[in-house]
């Protein structure tokens, strides 16, 4: 019996044409085609050559809310730009409370607290390094990702410790190195508050959102490089930085909080940072959409990583703006509600936002732990 059964499901198969099955899971959210791969051989390609030659994955744009009170719960909402929804990421096993959840640059997660550092960079977030803190206390520190070298810069107090001091921890030899302090010229502004982080696998840039002014570190001979002007445009009052793949891509705002003219988009190159060109502007539409209720816009929120930057207005998220890079000199745009809602964010004392490449693997991995399950939504 078993073995008819297998006869004509192999015959079903057949008579759906390979091309045609393609097309079909070309359509089908990712969080979906992990069941599809696994019905037969025959359906397992068909869905992996669909996501090569038809529809590939496409990284997710990431929102944590974490509550005030104990438990501290977290709930993390995800949107993959390839299939258009938005998905509830569910904790099997809750993530431990160390202290406050923060995020420094697009990939990375973190919890500090005097007694531990605790951190996560896989695209959903299924492993937490717990280690000892850095020698520094710091309060709202740069923290980066790069290679197997996790940096900690500034945010300390300026009281008996360098408020500018960066601590490397080394994921190999899980120990910490004292560097190089970041530049003076940044003494009062050594924070995410006023700094944006870029971060790849060899280098970090910090750049000053209001000025423009950067420079960068390289952990392997743990010195600072700089400064560089990353301020293309004079009309500029605000501005991110970010890498997309090996292209470094500042996005600014330009006219006055209360009046924005324009979002653009830079592209800058080479060890010095020059800068090579603009390559987009937001349209008009998203532009309004992004700005919101409040009509103000003081600075932008931007994570960013492949071909993708996801940008919002951190007084108002409800919106968030898409950007994918399709070519040389061309984009497509789109904008989506923000699946947290403005009451469950006043319930948050905190709303990260990150960004990760996730794909089938990330997906299986997810589930064979059972340490997270997906629910897709409505809204």
């Amino acid at each position: 019996m078993a073995e008819e059964q297998k006869l004509q499901m192999e015959r079903e198969e057949v008579a759906v044409h390979g091309d045609l099955l393609e097309a079909i899971f070309c359509h089908v959210p990712l969080v979906h085609l992990l069941p599809a791969c696994d019905v037969s051989k025959f359906w397992n390609r068909a869905v992996s050559s669909s996501l090569r030659h038809f529809n590939r994955p496409k990284p997710w744009f990431i929102v944590h809310t974490q509550r005030s009170r104990p438990p501290y719960a977290i709930a993390t909402y995800a949107y993959d730009p390839r299939s258009n929804l938005w998905l509830k990421i569910h904790h099997q096993t809750p993530i431990q409370h160390v202290s406050n959840l923060r995020s420094a640059h697009s990939t990375l997660l973190y919890m500090l607290s005097p007694s531990k550092f605790s951190f996560s960079f896989d695209p959903l977030h299924l492993k937490w390094h717990s280690v000892d803190p850095p020698r520094v206390w710091r309060t709202d520190p740069i923290v980066a990702v790069l290679g197997h070298h996790v940096v900690v810069a500034g945010g300390a107090f300026d009281f008996e410790d360098d408020p500018l001091a960066v601590e490397v921890y080394n994921l190999k030899t899980r120990s910490w190195d004292t560097c190089q302090s970041m530049p003076a010229a940044l003494r009062h502004s050594a924070a995410p508050t006023w700094l944006s982080t870029a971060a790849n696998e060899n280098k970090m840039l910090v750049m000053e959102k209001s000025s423009g002014v950067g420079y960068s570190f390289d952990p392997n001979s743990k010195i600072w490089y700089g400064p560089y002007d990353l301020r293309p445009d004079g009309g500029i009052y605000s501005s991110v930085i970010g890498f997309c793949g090996d292209r470094l891509i500042l996005v600014g705002l330009v006219g006055e909080p209360e009046k924005v003219t324009d979002v653009k988009l830079w592209e800058f190159s080479g060890e010095e940072l020059e800068f090579r060109e603009q390559i987009g502007v937001m349209p008009e539409g998203m532009l309004k959409k992004m700005i919101g209720e409040g009509m103000r816009v003081s600075s932008i929120g931007m994570c960013s990583t492949g071909d993708f930057l996801f940008l919002h207005n951190p007084e108002d998220p409800a919106e968030v703006v898409v950007c994918e890079i399709v070519g040389e000199g061309a984009y497509q745009w789109r904008s989506v509600k923000n699946a947290v809602d403005s009451d469950e964010s006043r319930l948050a004392e905190r709303v990260i936002f990150t960004c990760s490449a996730v794909g089938l693997g990330d997906m299986r991995r997810a589930f064979g732990s059972e340490r997270r399950s997906f629910t897709v939504l409505n809204r």
